[in-house]
């Protein structure tokens, strides 16, 4: 059985992808009073338009239009982070679970005992996980079973996505997800602090652990490659200071984050890991926040998840980010009502 096209080129330009892709980071700041905020960038080589859309419970909604693909229904309302309104790179959901997709050169989804699973496109993939699963613990469960089949077109002269997964909860149980030729490796742990791109999980936290060995108040790597940023994330996201307080806890991981950001325009010619910074997001886990920062943007915007209508019912609600140059603060008055997205299959 052949692989099948899955996505459009839209819907690929996700977060860095295949050999001409951008460099993405996530990092977790673990602050007091269970205040948790996952900050993560979004690099690519051209800007990326990204929409936030928030999603009520109780819809109905598909893996994929192909035959036998995965169904559900929503538990959870979202809010989701949609790539040319196609789809959904990463969000938060009610209970403070967040998903970041992430690069990740090497990746394979599929092997021939795959095949026959159900499909399920990556344009709706991580929000599957958002709209079924409360906790970390879930996600992994569900993840587990393995029972759907990924895989991604290629464009652009064969650039394929490949992608890996970040999963946080609100108790800071996290799982770094990854696909190994079709067999799904989960990294789990609390409070795991950082997650760039390749090499794989394994592989990058022993190069950070041969760094933690040398110190860093006086050496760090200073490239923009995804082991050096990996490094230099741990290292700041280590050492900061902890509060309860979410606006300083913004602050602080925004500036960890824009450490390891890539400067706007800088790219290194052949390399798959470095593009410019489009954007940033930062998610508050306790407090149901979710930032957004657009580089060429002068202010941080928020929607306040807590306060947006996510019975079942209620309408599908989005911001036109390419209107937010003024938006500062929290922006729930600028979200209106929209048709469900969709989904670049």
């Amino acid at each position: 059985m052949k692989l099948k096209t899955l996505l459009s080129i839209a819907t690929i330009l996700l977060c860095g992808l295949g050999q001409k892709a951008g460099a993405c980071s996530r990092v977790l700041y673990v602050g007091n009073d269970s205040l948790r905020i996952v900050g993560r960038s979004l690099d690519w080589k051209t800007p990326i338009p990204t929409n936030l859309y928030v999603y009520p419970r109780g819809m109905e909604k598909q893996g994929n239009t192909l035959p036998g693909s995965v169904t559900w229904t929503s538990k959870y309302g979202a809010i989701y982070a949609v790539g040319y309104d196609g789809g959904i790179t990463e969000g938060m959901n009610e209970k403070g679970l967040v998903v970041n997709a992430l690069f990740c050169k090497g990746t394979v989804y599929v092997n021939d005992s795959t095949m026959s699973r159900p499909p399920m496109s990556l344009a709706v993939f991580s929000g599957w996980i958002l709209d079924q699963c409360a906790t970390t613990p879930e996600a992994v469960e569900m993840l587990s079973a393995h029972n759907f089949n990924i895989s991604g077109s290629t464009f652009d002269g064969g650039t394929v996505s490949t992608l890996h997964w970040g999963i946080t909860d609100a108790q800071g149980r996290c799982a770094m997800v990854e696909f190994d030729h079709g067999t799904i490796r989960i990294y789990q742990g609390q409070d795991m602090p950082v997650l760039t791109n390749d090499p794989t999980y394994p592989k990058i936290t022993a190069i950070n652990e041969y760094w933690e060995k040398k110190g860093g108040s006086h050496t760090l790597p200073g490239t923009v490659s995804s082991p050096d940023r990996f490094v230099r994330a741990s290292f700041f996201n280590k050492n900061v200071e902890k509060t309860a307080d979410p606006d300083l806890g913004f602050s602080i991981v925004r500036s960890v984050l824009m450490n390891v950001s890539v400067p706007y325009t800088y790219t290194v010619e052949g390399e798959g890991n470095v593009s410019s910074t489009q954007w940033r997001s930062f998610a508050n886990l306790r407090d149901l926040r979710y930032y957004f920062d657009v580089t060429t943007n002068p202010g941080v915007f928020y929607v306040d998840l807590s306060k947006c209508n996510l019975s079942k019912g209620a309408p599908v609600m989005k911001l036109d980010v390419s209107k937010s140059s003024a938006y500062v603060g929290e922006v729930n008055n600028h979200l209106f009502k929209t048709a469900p997205f969709n989904p670049m299959y």
